[in-house]
């Protein structure tokens, strides 16, 4: 029992700064509703709609499927033959050292057996005597409670010319009392947990072997299947998108990229049960699960706790006590065991968490799946696929009246799926969303969105593909707000949001840049005519007549590390034929990641000339004793110029990551399958402050589960050293991902990569 939780102090900030409260927090028990099977009889909510409650809960069930005896409906007595006078089953094996490798599952932590859909898999069962011609028994796999034929959940698959389930059956070898048995289920069959008997006709009824979990098997979508919804040519591609168990993420600013690997983990022991559980937390229909769009809907949904107690928590807040902050994770595993075992939502999660977790679930499915950065990444708040963003009359930020933000990276997900419910030439790579920003047909997610559609400007197709081109593809409108509320628009730029998107590349740890096939070129035809095409789908560009200018900023600053002064260079140009005496405003903030202030450090007022078809430019200082004490836990310093003169008006924006170290991760040891090896990291500290409240994570999948460590000081130029022992799991290549977070800098991080051999 979990002690409830108080509503006093436990309010954070959503992704739209809208507070949120934590009381769902607040349990009785750790099993969602989904989770609590109904007993047969004592249910009567379900009367009067359907004659039984529909089944939502795959791991929920228990007990037997069948009475060991079941008589056919029209036999005239319920009666068993005498047991050596029929045939009988002595053993099922499910072959799992045939099927394994063929299925590409043999990675699986899991002692029963996983296969993809669409694809034969044996069975071997063993009877108490050979086969005879007047033999006649079938397999049935069952899934959910109250398994149905009519609704794909109940399969019965025979092996002689007697009609069967849609799962098609065939006898492989029959040698003495044992017969090998090779059972293809259909390329959209239920995805989960799936129970098995074998059922031998005997006189008058169907005489079962008992429940056996030994017996039990995973379903999952098959990638490998040309007729599976999921299906993926390229053989590379399926072996990065559905079986790497290891990734990266693309942070930092489109100028100055920073790698965030992360530990996928989906074949770890208990990952593919919680993603299951999942979606029984969610009350998922069992019939609706063979679905992909369906499937990928419901898991948006459910990765963030938004509205549905699912998975992560978001918090934005820069408090994370309740919980663990979002850059202290390595990966998704123990964020989803945590999850299933206790069934409340994990603390805390950012774009790239809610990302990472998703992507998990999806390749634990066997869905091709991949993480996206989009640099520079618009949030759209009210739908009119721009950014509106508001300044006081002296060109400083309106903070309290801007609704849309801008995102220094956002991270999403990608799934490559076949979509016949839209138009040919649509399916392909699709965006998914599970970060809570915005709402779709009333749950906080995102997608699958056409990545075709979305450069092509087709916005009227399902599902949420204007938010997403918003993202990636919508005019910053700059306006001036007046005394009285008015807005009037003053400067717009075209080519500000979506400077980048990246991927990890297929086989490699480096980045891929896909931006071109969100959108074309800006200023090119082929992006006019997509432009022009959104307009028609409700698009709302500003049309305004602006005056023509003749004036232009750039800001330019090199990257430093935390602790150094920053050295900003703002260059006017102007290029007109008189000289422009320009009153200028710069305003300076740290920010989170998302464009959202979290303190403000100074504005500096100046006015500067700059001749006749010259530029002029202006240095400005921030000095490191300004900016630490309002830094927090946040690395990202924001600027904004505006240039003033009687008739012109511009605006410019810079965003400056400060750099941080990085952890030295070395490995020794046999690097063999079992054999033990050893992880060491070492860290000194380079700063002239105390690193305080450290914790320090390593974690590798395939190799070391997480491991922690907690140091309360780490003194200046300090130095660290953390070792820890582990035994492979899988070969190939591995590796290692090491997260230091303390309360005053957090993401330091440091990876290994190994090649295990079997």
């Amino acid at each position: 029992m979990l002690k409830s939780i108080s509503s006093s102090d436990l309010t954070i900030r959503d992704s739209t700064d809208r507070p949120t409260s934590l009381l769902h927090l607040s349990v009785t028990s750790v099993k969602p509703p989904a989770i609590m099977s109904l007993s047969k009889g004592k249910s009567h909510n379900h009367k009067g709609r359907y004659i039984e409650q529909v089944s939502t809960s795959n791991l929920g069930h228990s007990g037997e499927d069948f009475q060991v005896f079941e008589a056919f409906p029209d036999a005239p007595t319920a009666r068993a033959l005498a047991p050596d006078s029929y045939l009988s089953v002595q053993e099922v094996d499910m072959c799992q050292q045939t099927n394994q490798p063929q299925h590409k599952t043999a990675s699986y932590n899991t002692p029963n057996l996983v296969v993809r859909r669409g694809q034969e898999f044996l069975v071997r069962v063993t009877f108490n005597r050979p086969l005879a011609q007047n033999d006649d028994f079938q397999l049935e796999f069952l899934i959910g409670e109250d398994p149905s034929a009519s609704r794909g959940s109940q399969v019965a698959v025979t092996f002689n010319s007697r009609l069967g389930g849609p799962w098609s059956g065939r006898i492989v070898q029959s040698q003495d009392v044992t017969v090998t048995l090779g059972i293809t289920p259909t390329p959209d069959a239920i995805v989960g947990r799936f129970r098995t008997y074998v059922a031998i006709v005997a006189g008058t009824g169907m005489q079962r072997t008992q429940r056996n979990t030994a017996t039990d098997l995973y379903m999952l979508f098959n990638a490998w299947c040309k007729d599976d919804a999921v299906f993926l040519p390229n053989e590379a591609e399926r072996n990065e998108y559905v079986l790497n168990d290891h990734g990266a993420m693309y942070q930092g600013s489109f100028d100055a990229v920073t790698t965030r690997d992360w530990v996928y983990g989906q074949f770890e022991r208990g990952v593919l049960d919680a993603c299951i559980y999942i979606m029984d937390a969610s009350r998922m229909p069992i019939s609706d699960r063979d679905n992909i769009i369906k499937v990928i809907r419901m898991g948006a949904a459910m990765i963030n706790a938004q509205d549905d107690n699912g998975v992560c928590i978001g918090n934005w807040s820069d408090d994370y006590s309740m919980g663990r902050s979002p850059t202290s994770w390595t990966g998704s595993v123990q964020i989803l065991l945590q999850y299933a075992k206790t069934g409340v939502s994990v603390g805390y999660a950012q774009c790239w968490v809610f990302a990472g977790v998703f992507n998990t679930f999806l390749r634990a499915l066997g869905i091709p799946a991949r993480t996206i950065t989009n640099f520079v990444s618009a949030h759209d708040s009210n739908g009119n696929l721009k950014t509106d963003l508001i300044c006081l009359t002296d060109g400083s930020p309106d903070e309290k009246n801007t609704k849309d933000s801008i995102w220094n990276y956002h991270c999403w997900n990608e799934v490559f799926i076949r979509r016949d419910d839209l138009p040919p030439g649509l399916g392909g790579w699709q965006v998914v969303d599970a970060t809570p920003q915005e709402t779709s047909d009333g749950y906080y997610r995102c997608g699958p969105a056409s990545m075709n559609a979305i450069k092509q400007g087709l916005l009227c197709h399902p599902f949420d593909a204007a938010f997403v081109f918003a993202e990636v593809n919508s005019d910053v409108v700059f306006h001036k707000r007046d005394r009285y509320g008015t807005l009037t628009p003053y400067w717009v730029e075209k080519d500000y949001i979506g400077k980048a998107v990246y991927t990890k590349a297929v086989g490699s740890n480096s980045l891929n840049n896909i931006t071109q096939y969100y959108k074309y070129p800006q200023g090119s035809a082929e992006g006019n005519k997509t432009k022009e095409r959104a307009d028609e789908y409700g698009m709302e560009r500003d049309q305004s007549e602006l005056p023509e200018t003749t004036l232009s900023i750039f800001i330019n600053a090199r990257q430093v590390k935390l602790g150094q002064d920053v050295n900003l260079q703002v260059d006017f140009h102007n290029h007109s034929d008189v000289p422009k005496t320009i009153q200028a405003n710069l305003a300076c903030s740290v920010i989170f990641y998302t464009g959202v202030r979290a303190s403000h450090l100074k504005y500096h007022n100046f006015t500067i000339t700059v001749p006749a078809n010259q530029m002029k430019r202006e240095m400005v200082k921030i000095t490191a004793n300004e900016y630490m004490p309002y830094l927090g836990t946040q690395r990202y310093l924001h600027f904004i110029v505006t240039g003033q003169t009687e008739d012109d008006s511009v605006t410019t924006i810079k965003v400056l990551e400060l750099q941080i170290p990085t952890l030295t991760v070395t490995l020794s040891g046999l690097p063999q399958v079992q054999q033990e090896m050893f992880a060491n990291v070492t860290f000194t500290n380079p700063f002239n402050f105390a690193l305080k409240a450290c914790r320090l994570s390593m974690e590798g999948a395939g190799v070391m589960s997480e491991k922690t460590r907690l140091d309360k000081v780490i003194e200046p130029q300090a130095s660290i050293s953390w070792k820890e022992s582990f035994n492979p799991r899988l070969a190939g290549k591995r590796c290692l991902v090491a997260v230091m977070d303390c309360s005053n800098l957090c993401e330091v991080r440091g990876v290994a990569f190994v090649n295990i051999t079997p």
